[in-house]
Formats: structure tokens, C-alpha cells, sequence
């Protein structure tokens, strides 16, 4: 698929195969987009925070029939509720003080283009009634003037939250709610499409490799298994901000540390609190939870190699094998990896009465 993106309106985008990878969830989504973009219903995008629902608005536009005109973005929640329907709508010479010249608004600006709402659940409800109108009828009235102006704009928006949680309560309207997802698409997170982490991070050291003028060898085998054991919060955006500051820094212990679990976070213990339980209870069931917790993060990290696993943290195998068995991790022979033979439950036992732990 090829995407052309005229400069007056947006910049290029990375090439179709880093957008969507290798995955069956970005397959689907990279059809689901062919079918809808030429369409001028409005589309919602729904997926969350990081996970480039600006980007793939810009396909659509791109795609459509409209891409020769301007894609114009409004990120709500950037703009404070008392400016976002003058930023939305403009207003007229003499609507309030300080406005000493008309002017237009970004969806006079998208007319015959596209007008991307990225976080439209941040809209308070007069701006929704107003888009809803122009949903309705393709006009609006600027602020502070009493003439119905016409657009013919191609609407997408986005959001990270639950629209329909958010209609139950009040907090948006539902017949919005029903007129701009005509199509909705669902954008994946990091997580569901893992499998495109070394595609995507080789592109991103390679653009700010060239941007910033800097050399870096690419990342060790070490880090990638941490990157796919990692849990991507922010998703491609951490993942972007992340190789970035790789490129200037180039240390990787440095980006390590940003991969491995903070121990000061995972206790997750839960207390009784209907009956006396001793402090040294407490703590053991505490303590067993952590190392539970730790363990398993570092073989995620690792690939389920159990002798990487010891390396990385300091401990012998045979207290690992003798680890694994105290806290409940599930059958030995789950973790059996092409990098080291298959222990036996029989001889894992064995190695339990010459373990020391951690």
C-alpha cells in the first residue's frame, strides 16, 4: 500500500510495513482502513494513550478523497473549556473583549479536508451540542455572529476512554456518541503486536540515528528479551521517546534499567483484616510474593531460560530451581527453552537440597 502525504497538510509517514508490522491484529487493522478510507462517514478511534490514533487519522486522510486539502487536528484537553469552542468554531469582530478582528476556526480551516478531535471525550457539553449540529447539517455558527456557515469536513476522532461509560454517566452525549462512530476502529496496543518490537525500534534509532547525527550499535539480544518481557504503558510513543534518548545517551545499562521491574512497586499483598495475623506471617507471604513477582518478570525478560534468568540475577541455578518450586511458579517443564535442556521435575528436586535461595 502506498501513502502519499502532501506536505501542506501533513508530514510523510513511515513506511506501510513499520505502521502495521507482521501481526494478524495490524493486518486487520491495515484492511479495515483500506475499506473505510475513501468513505466520508465519520470515524472513531479508540485505543490507548501512545498507540499512534493521530497517525493512522493521517492514512485516512491521506487515502481519502480529500487528501489534497488539510487535515487540521485539535487536541482537546490541550485547550482550556473556556477557548475550545472559539479555537473550534471562530467568532466575530466585537464578540467579546479582545476580539478586535473575526476570526476563522479550525473547522472553517478543514472544509473540504479532514478535521481530526484527538481526546473528544474532554468536550464539555455546549461544544459537543454545536458538533452534533454540524454533524447534522455540515453548518455552525461562529461565536458571537448569527450566520448558519456551511463545510463539508470529513470528521475523525479519537479517544482512550470508554465513550459509552462515559454516555451512562452523563458526561457525553449519546446521540454524539452515535453520529461519529459510524466506523469504529480499534487501535492495538504495544503489547498485542510484540512481535513488531524489532522492526519498529531499528526504525527509530535508525530516524533519530539520522536526525541527530549520532552512530549506535544496535540493541543486544539482552535488551530485546527485556523490551518483550516489558509491559509498554505508553506504548509506541514510550517506545519512540525511549530509542530517542537512547541515540544521545548510547548507554544501555542506562535503558535497561528502565526495563526491569521496580521492586519498590510490586508488593501486592492483601492483609486480612478480620482476624489477628502475626507481623511474621505477614511478612513471609509478603516477601514470597515479591520474589513470585520478580522471578517471573525476569524470565519473561529472559525468553523462560532459566540459566539466563540465574545470570541476570545473581543467584545460582540450582537456587532458582529451588525458588521456582517455593513461590508457586507452574511446572518446571513449562520453562524448558532451546538455550539449556529441560530439567526434570525428579532432578530439580534433587537441586532443592543444595539451594541456598536468593
Amino acid at each position: 500500500m502506498q501513502v502519499t502525504t502532501p506536505s501542506s497538510t501533513i508530514g510523510p509517514l513511515p513506511p506501510a510495513h513499520i505502521i502495521f508490522g507482521r501481526t494478524s491484529v495490524m493486518r486487520n487493522l491495515k484492511d479495515r482502513i483500506e475499506r473505510v478510507a475513501a468513505t466520508s462517514v465519520p470515524i472513531l478511534l479508540q485505543g490507548p494513550s501512545g498507540t499512534g490514533k493521530e497517525l493512522i487519522a493521517q492514512m485516512l486522510h491521506a487515502m481519502s478523497p480529500a487528501g489534497q486539502a488539510m487535515f487540521v487536528k485539535v487536541n482537546c484537553p490541550a485547550i482550556p473549556a473556556t477557548l475550545i469552542e472559539t479555537e473550534l468554531f471562530g467568532y466575530e469582530k466585537g464578540a467579546f473583549t479582545g476580539a478586535y478582528a473575526t476570526k476563522r476556526g479550525r473547522v472553517e480551516l478543514a472544509n473540504r479536508g479532514t478535521l481530526f478531535l484527538d481526546e473528544i471525550g474532554e468536550l464539555d457539553h455546549a461544544v459537543q451540542a454545536k458538533l452534533l449540529q454540524l454533524l447534522q447539517d455540515g453548518s455552525y455558527i461562529r461565536v458571537g455572529g448569527e450566520e448558519q456557515r456551511a463545510v463539508q469536513v470529513r470528521l475523525i476522532t479519537a479517544t482512550n476512554r470508554d465513550l459509552r461509560e462515559q454516555t451512562a454517566n452523563g458526561a457525553f452525549r449519546l446521540d454524539l456518541f452515535f453520529r461519529i462512530n459510524a466506523i469504529t476502529i480499534e487501535v492495538p496496543s504495544l503489547k498485542q503486536r510484540i512481535e513488531d518490537l524489532p522492526e519498529l525500534t531499528d526504525y527509530f534509532l535508525a530516524l533519530y540515528s539520522e536526525r541527530f547525527g549520532a552512530e549506535v550499535k544496535p540493541l543486544s539480544r539482552h535488551i530485546l528479551n527485556l523490551m518483550r518481557g516489558y509491559d509498554w504503558p505508553g506504548n509506541i510513543r514510550q517506545l519512540e521517546n525511549m530509542m530517542r534518548s537512547h541515540v544521545i545517551i548510547g548507554d544501555e545499562d542506562a535503558l535497561a534499567a528502565q526495563l526491569v521491574p521496580d521492586t519498590t512497586k510490586l508488593l501486592t499483598t492483601e492483609i486480612d483484616m478480620s482476624r489477628s495475623v502475626s507481623m511474621k506471617e505477614i511478612t513471609r507471604r509478603a516477601t514470597r510474593d515479591l520474589e513470585r513477582q520478580i522471578i517471573l518478570k525476569v524470565l519473561q525478560a529472559q525468553g523462560w531460560n532459566r540459566k539466563k534468568t540465574s545470570k541476570w540475577l545473581q543467584m545460582s541455578y540450582r537456587s532458582l530451581l529451588y525458588k521456582l518450586k517455593e513461590v508457586g511458579v507452574p511446572s518446571l517443564r513449562t520453562f524448558s527453552s532451546v538455550d539449556e535442556e529441560p530439567v526434570s521435575e525428579e532432578s530439580s528436586d534433587r537441586a532443592t537440597g543444595h539451594a541456598t535461595g536468593l
